[in-house]
């Protein structure tokens, strides 16, 4: 990565552009692509709000829906363990076109995980936006070296913030055709995502989607990010993190130019109210429990909608904002054990339903508010299962005692439980 642009090894993004006058010149080139983004956007968005109500669930295969994303620089060797104490198949690897020459180390990488479903990230720098030719020899030397350990490829990342390269979806649509006529030509049994828009700027996405150039997304990719100073089910612009992805897939029913998967490659993590967009220091971070929860929410969230294959968690050893803090040692965060504990119980689960419950419930007999009641309820080999939490806390009792699981893992038999923002698993007694 060559400047004006320069990464963040800490924060594992480019830092802001500082160079102005570049910044203007390269927005002044964009300004046809900006108006195609508009124009689009106003035409495609007002149709996928409408159809996004007649979407009907998919079957989503819960054993491959719990993903993770890794990095070659933190803790290879001790990641391949952790991978397996979590139980995780599906992890998501990222390759920086601009480390091409460590393309040999990115292969023995993959190695250590031959017996997962990896996805590979291929980020971009300026150079190999620029430079056609460079870009196509390099993509062709990455499928051909990592094509025997992942079929699927993500082409580019957060396409639509400045720092990392693209100005304008035009730009991008460019780029990913190199990396479409390649795969057409000489490697046809891989799979292509995009186009990597993050956050809830879906004018971005539905200019990529909506384009008069001849390729095609096998799935679509989205780092679909929340209100990360409050909770996963908070709305922005009056949609929930539910009404965002069900958005999505409507777009994605509209549009011929992608096919059926639906991808979240990175998510976002919370921070405190006065946090930067990426904590530099342990005191920016929010406590480990909030972070736990968050995630295990934002997992349950997206597995209700029973509209995406796979989420990746952003990383899983990272200073801060992983599930194992590096900065001294290895550390298991809290959220680790959440996450562990979430695939014990939703590694080969089937969706029966997701809703509120209430005093009407027969099973589940509470008091107090009924406002931001959660529940979703699964098939697991053990029977089944009901997962209840609440931005209000509150009492429950059974009418026969349950097994209760904490967010944490820990459990217990009992005929009242606390409902609270931290997700229970619920099993009738008898079955564990």
């Amino acid at each position: 990565m060559k400047l004006p642009f320069e990464w963040d090894f800490y924060s594992d993004q480019p830092y802001q552009l500082k160079n102005r006058s570049f910044k203007k010149q390269m927005r002044s080139q964009s300004r046809l692509s900006v108006f195609k983004t508009i124009f689009t956007s106003l035409i495609i968005l007002p149709s996928a709000m409408l159809i996004r109500f007649l979407i009907r669930d998919r079957p989503i295969d819960s054993k491959k829906f719990f993903g993770m994303s890794v990095n070659l620089d933190k803790e290879a060797k001790q990641s391949v363990h952790m991978i397996d104490e979590l139980g995780v198949e599906t992890l998501l690897i990222r390759m920086p076109l601009w480390e091409i020459e460590r393309l040999v180390e990115y292969k023995s990488f993959c190695e250590l995980f031959k017996d997962k479903e990896i996805t590979i990230n291929i980020m971009q720098d300026r150079e190999h936006i620029e430079d056609k030719k460079l870009l196509e020899k390099n993509l062709s030397l990455i499928f051909e070296s990592l094509g025997i350990y992942a079929h699927r490829f993500q082409i580019a990342t957060t396409i639509n913030r400045a720092k990392w390269g693209f100005f304008g979806i035009d730009e991008y649509l460019e780029f990913y055709k190199i990396a479409f006529k390649l795969r057409n030509k000489s490697f046809q049994n891989i799979e292509l995502l995009g186009p990597s828009v993050i956050d809830f700027e879906y004018h971005f996405t539905a200019h990529a989607l909506f384009n008069c150039h001849k390729l095609f997304f096998d799935g679509l990719s989205s780092l679909l990010y929340v209100d990360r100073r409050g909770a996963p089910e908070h709305t922005q612009l009056g949609f929930s993190l539910f009404d965002k992805i069900r958005l999505q897939r409507a777009m994605m029913m509209l549009s011929p130019k992608v096919g059926k998967k639906f991808y979240i490659t990175e998510t976002n993590w919370p921070i405190s109210h006065t946090a930067p967009y990426a904590p530099t220091s342990e005191h920016e971070c929010v406590s480990e429990e909030d972070y736990a929860v968050f995630m295990l929410r934002y997992y349950l969230l997206t597995f209700a909608t029973q509209q995406v294959d796979t989420v990746f968690w952003h990383q899983l050893i990272a200073p801060g904002y992983g599930l194992v803090d590096n900065r001294e040692g290895l550390r298991k965060r809290l959220a680790f054990n959440v996450f562990k504990t979430m695939l014990q119980q939703l590694h080969n689960a089937q969706f029966r339903s997701y809703g509120v419950y209430d005093e009407r419930d027969g099973t589940y007999i509470s008091y107090g508010v009924f406002k931001d009641r959660h529940m979703l309820t699964c098939k697991n080999e053990v029977g089944d299962l009901s997962i209840l939490w609440s931005e209000h806390e509150h009492s429950i009792h059974f009418s026969k005692p349950h097994v209760v699981i904490c967010f944490d893992g820990t459990r217990k038999v009992c005929s009242e439980a606390l409902v609270n923002k931290k997700p229970i698993y619920v099993y009738p007694e008898g079955q564990l």
